[in-house]
């Protein structure tokens, strides 16, 4: 299966041109031809099937043979908010995991004790781009900008909102308060923890404290278990 991120493709067209950077790929490194078949995903559910009809390396044409709307739809929402880690390697390994795994959107904040203050989103987005092409998603997770802790905490108004910390308090498993079907934020702090003042802020905005298991987890294997909690428990 020889398949392509098109996020400019509509569903309405019959017939379509890969870019420049893609035609290449196809022409050159997967030495498709005439009559080849390839699938298509444009990030928003839409899964294509299509036939090649000029092999160019700039300018590979496609028909488009049939479209599927939907595709593979999720049944909920996840959107995980992460500090960012000090090494940028466990932030991008989170992402492809996550996204092979299932999530619908990532905000990087910044917390107190945040050791990184930014992260290329062109990078990251390319890693997530990766991610959904290699394991046939047809949605693209968005990405959003470093945001300041606060700020993100108070924009939130929708769905259930978790935070996970490993500070002393009243905290129940996430399996135990996920209503299935619905919307998530889940808060993941930084290396260090987030502070007590970060918890107070989360929980006098709505969010439920929680807890990822007995064991201490960094912070993009916290990230991923609840990914996969909330995944699993909407099967």
């Amino acid at each position: 299966m020889h398949l392509f991120y098109t996020p400019d493709i509509e569903p309405s067209i019959s017939q379509y041109f890969l870019n420049e950077e893609e035609s290449k790929h196809a022409v050159r490194v997967l030495r498709l031809s005439p009559g080849d078949e390839v699938q298509l995903i444009d990030g928003r559910g839409g899964f294509y099937i299509a036939h090649i009809k000029d092999a160019h390396p700039k300018r590979t044409i496609l028909d488009i043979a049939s479209v599927t709307t939907e595709y593979q739809k999720r049944n909920h929402y996840l959107h995980i908010a992460v500090a960012p880690t000090k090494n940028i390697e466990r932030l991008e390994w989170f992402l492809e995991k996550a996204t092979e795994i299932g999530i619908d959107e990532v905000s990087l904040i910044i917390c107190q004790r945040s050791e990184r203050k930014e992260a290329r989103a062109d990078r990251l987005n390319r890693i997530i781009t990766s991610a959904v092409k290699q394991s046939i998603k047809a949605y693209h997770p968005i990405l959003n900008e470093a945001t300041p802790f606060n700020k993100f905490v108070s924009s939130v108004s929708e769905g259930q909102k978790f935070i996970a910390h490993c500070a002393e308090g009243t905290k129940q498993p996430l399996k135990t308060l996920i209503e299935t079907g619905g919307s998530y934020t889940v808060l993941i702090g930084p290396e260090g923890d987030f502070t007590s003042d970060e918890i107070n802020t989360a929980l006098n905005n709505g969010y439920k404290a929680i807890t990822l298991g007995d064991s201490r987890l960094r912070t993009e294997t916290a990230a991923l278990e609840a990914c996969f909690e909330v995944n699993f428990l909407n099967r």
